[in-house]
């Protein structure tokens, strides 16, 4: 499942978004149509958002149809994520030097094929470079959907009301991809959470050749620093899922690979990542409690998927049900956290939110097989509540705390490394899964309590009401 507060992390995830200008005379092209981009990029959008949360639910069923045990599993998630995640520091770079509805295009076109491929794969192997293809391709449509909205509407107004509408629909997707993953799980095959995005696809093909093409931009590509970065984030979680003698290897590679990407965005005149961020003490709170965020809600969406079918003995459409009440309420909690956070500064609802994320984490140590549905439902609500009121304050006040010409850079870098703390997660806990629930449902959930109290703290340290004293 994506990041609850899919406005706001929508935003950050696009590095370009805060430099790109309206295309002039972009919606005024002989058959472009401003409407035609929104809805393809809303399209594009949902199918990232709903292939992520789809998934979940669905990884029982894979695992017994395709003989896969948790490590599989866990390889089912992290391989669209990781790629995800380390591809998006340098897309909106690619959508600049290519077109924005190029890079589109060719973004939906990979998108929609390996999501066929996921769905006709006869085996692990297969599903999983399928999935891959995926994370790449997402990597690739998330900026320049954004971008192609940005150039569609040239008013600032109504490019404000429809880069709204277009992070809603990924809202939206976010809250019905438990159910709809389960309904097609349940009622036909895990296969169908793949196929599902064909139509899709083909729709926002079709609404592209409407979308007045996009010019090429300079921007400097950091290819040394992409392939360290990805190095590393895939060395990491590969010891983290495969654990032994090969483990201790990859992480030892990561902690080289590592080493290599420092060295690189030092000497690099146009670094992907300029290290230099991280001394601001804004920027550091928001990447570690944004990360401590990600940690606790993906991993936490991952364990009770596997918890409601594995040990209460729901189906896929159960265990989606269950998810419901939690993702039914982000959209309310998002607006109602961007205007305390106007009001108050971002210290006080970042302050809040994880507190009670953390409550709700506790409350959740009382859940076992003897417990009742609605009262498992409803003991995650807290927890969504609360990732869902800190998470938009810490993305504004990283953006606020950074040089205008790097807020794009710094909102992609945000992301990103949350995308990863999320992977990370489930490379983690499904480890402890894999020995047993109950032990690994009790160490999660506190380990997740324990980051989110510790980073709570470092929050503290936020500005708080504007214009007042820090």
């Amino acid at each position: 499942m994506t990041s609850t507060n899919l406005p706001e992390a929508a935003v950050a995830a696009a590095p370009d978004t805060p430099a790109i200008p309206a295309a002039p005379g972009a919606s005024d092209a002989p058959g472009a149509s401003p409407g035609a981009a929104l809805v393809a990029a809303m399209l594009g959008f949902a199918l990232i958002t709903l292939d992520t949360s789809v998934v979940n639910v669905a990884l029982p069923a894979i695992g017994a149809d395709l003989g896969a045990g948790m490590t599989g599993l866990q390889w089912v998630v992290d391989s669209y994520t990781l790629v995800f995640a380390a591809l998006l520091l340098s897309s909106g770079a690619l959508a600049d030097r290519i077109g924005a509805s190029r890079a589109y295009g060719v973004g939906v076109v990979g998108f929609t094929l390996a999501s066929v491929a996921c769905g006709l794969a006869p085996g692990l192997p297969t599903l999983l470079a399928a999935r891959t293809v995926q994370g790449a391709a997402a990597a690739v449509m998330l900026p320049a959907s954004l971008a192609l909205v940005r150039e569609a509407y040239g008013d600032p107004v109504r490019r404000a009301r429809a880069v709204s509408l277009w992070a809603a629909g990924a809202t939206v997707a976010v809250a019905l991809g438990p159910v709809v993953g389960g309904a097609l799980t349940t009622a036909w095959s895990w296969r169908g959470i793949f196929f599902v995005n064909l139509p899709l696809g083909l729709v926002a093909l079709a609404l592209l050749t409407r979308v007045a093409g996009s010019a090429r931009r300079p921007a400097p590509l950091d290819l040394p620093g992409q392939l360290t970065a990805a190095a590393a984030l895939g060395g990491l979680t590969f010891a983290a899922i495969e654990g032994g003698p090969a483990g201790w290897w990859a992480l030892g590679g990561a902690a080289v690979a590592f080493a290599a990407f420092l060295v690189v965005e030092t000497r690099r005149e146009h670094p992907m990542v300029p290290l230099g961020l991280f001394r601001d003490r804004t920027v550091a709170v928001a990447v570690t409690a944004g990360s401590a965020n990600s940690v606790a809600f993906y991993g936490m969406v991952f364990v009770f998927s596997l918890f409601f079918q594995q040990v209460m003995g729901l189906d896929a459409l159960g265990a989606g049900l269950m998810f419901l009440p939690m993702t039914g309420l982000l959209a309310g909690v998002n607006v109602l956290s961007a205007k305390v956070a106007a009001r108050y500064g971002p210290r006080l609802p970042v302050v809040v939110g994880q507190s009670v994320a953390v409550a709700g984490l506790l409350g959740l140590l009382t859940v076992d097989a003897d417990t009742s549905r609605a009262a498992q439902a409803l003991l995650l609500v807290p927890l969504a509540l609360g990732v869902g009121f800190s998470l938009p304050p810490l993305i504004a006040a990283m953006l606020e705390a950074v040089p205008a010409e790097r807020a794009g850079t710094a909102a992609g870098l945000l992301n990103a490394i949350r995308q990863t703390a999320g992977a990370l997660a489930v490379a983690v806990f499904g480890s402890l899964v894999a020995q047993g629930m109950a032990a690994a449902l009790r160490t999660s959930l506190l380990i997740s309590a324990a980051l989110l109290a510790l980073t709570t703290l470092g929050a503290l340290r936020l500005p708080g009401r504007p214009g007042g004293r820090a």
